[in-house]
């Protein structure tokens, strides 16, 4: 570099020469990148123009003012230079972009398909509408419950495995989600008046996931409380809705076994095409304990109680083999259950 203190005629002389040369650059930038190492070489923290605003500091008052001046010029000459070929550029960008976008609006429409319902919700919808036609009422309940409505209220002790932290969602020792649509029943049995039928859908929670389980899950789960009902009475009421629902005369057999919150208990099997038995619900008569702990004279009342879950009858009613199918959000896969 030559020595910083000039006088104007070689500043001048110099500034314009770099002028020249910077002003070619800048024009001849073809893109972006190369406008800004452009900027760097001639107005950057090396360039010549930085060191000769350094040299100001050598020179008398009035030089320092008219060379100051000189040099202000030509920066702002330069930043002038540089911003209007930046606006050129992404100007040329843009207008690239939207050629290279463009839609023809005179082409034809690759048309509409419509949509249509979850299978889950399809099958939710089917169980529903059974129940309802049946004298049925449609309860719901909160998601996330208290220890009391999903557990204690229905006869489950505080040793029961089902309280496990390894099958439920905790948030601290006295909430979760729930893990039945049973605390709905409950809460209803404390908020209206027997006698009543209800059934409670909606959304449950455990830790559980594979082929055939999921974190969450479907259930309906339905309630009769009247002074007089039977065991048989539920029974030709599961009955008739599994022959409804899968639209044929099944083979169905009631099985002994238990639940806290009902006595007698039993799981509900179903005969496949094959002669193999499928587990599909559990029922049974509720449990005195449940009835008096809601408040009602279980010397007076009675009641049933059964729970599905909706995904394993969508699986048993679509063919599906797989739960996680349900939750993939595949098109070609829920395209399937589209309306004819």
């Amino acid at each position: 570099m030559s020595n910083p203190t000039l006088t104007a005629e070689q500043l001048a002389t110099e500034l314009t020469a770099l002028a020249q040369e910077a002003l070619a650059h800048i024009q001849a930038a073809p893109d972006l990148t190369q406008l800004e190492q452009a900027r760097q070489h001639f107005t950057g923290k090396k360039s010549r123009l930085v060191e000769l605003s350094k040299g100001l500091g050598q020179l008398d008052a009035d030089m320092r003012k008219t060379q100051g001046a000189v040099l202000h010029q030509y920066r702002e000459q330069l930043n002038a230079a540089l911003q209007q070929r930046q606006s050129d550029l992404k100007q040329a960008a843009l207008t690239a972009q939207l050629a290279a976008e463009a839609i023809d609006v005179t082409l034809p429409s690759r048309g509409q398909q419509a949509g249509s319902l979850h299978p889950v919700t399809q099958t939710l919808e089917r169980i529903s509408g059974f129940f309802t036609r049946a004298g049925f009422t449609v309860e719901q309940g909160p998601e996330v419950e208290d220890d009391y409505h999903n557990f204690s209220a229905l006869n489950i002790p505080e040793s029961h495995p089902a309280r496990a932290m390894h099958d439920t969602f905790y948030f601290d020792a006295h909430h979760l989600l729930r893990t039945h649509t049973s605390s709905v029943q409950i809460r209803t049995l404390e908020q209206k008046s027997v006698p009543l039928r209800i059934i409670c859908p909606g959304r449950v929670y455990r830790c559980d996931s594979d082929q055939t389980h999921s974190p969450m899950f479907h259930q309906v789960e339905g309630l009769v409380v009247a002074e007089r009902t039977s065991f048989a009475e539920l029974k030709g009421l599961i009955i008739q809705f599994l022959n409804v629902f899968f639209e044929k005369e099944l083979t169905v057999r009631f099985r002994p076994s238990y639940f806290p919150f009902t006595e007698p208990s039993a799981e509900v099997d179903i005969m496949d095409e094959r002669g193999r038995w499928l587990e599909v619900l559990g029922c049974g008569m509720v449990h005195p304990n449940v009835l008096t702990q809601c408040g009602i004279d279980a010397t007076q009342y009675t009641g049933f109680a059964f729970g599905l879950g909706v995904e394993r009858f969508a699986m048993l009613r679509y063919g599906v083999t797989d739960l996680r199918q349900f939750f993939q959000n595949d098109i070609r896969f829920l395209r399937q259950f589209s309306p004819l």
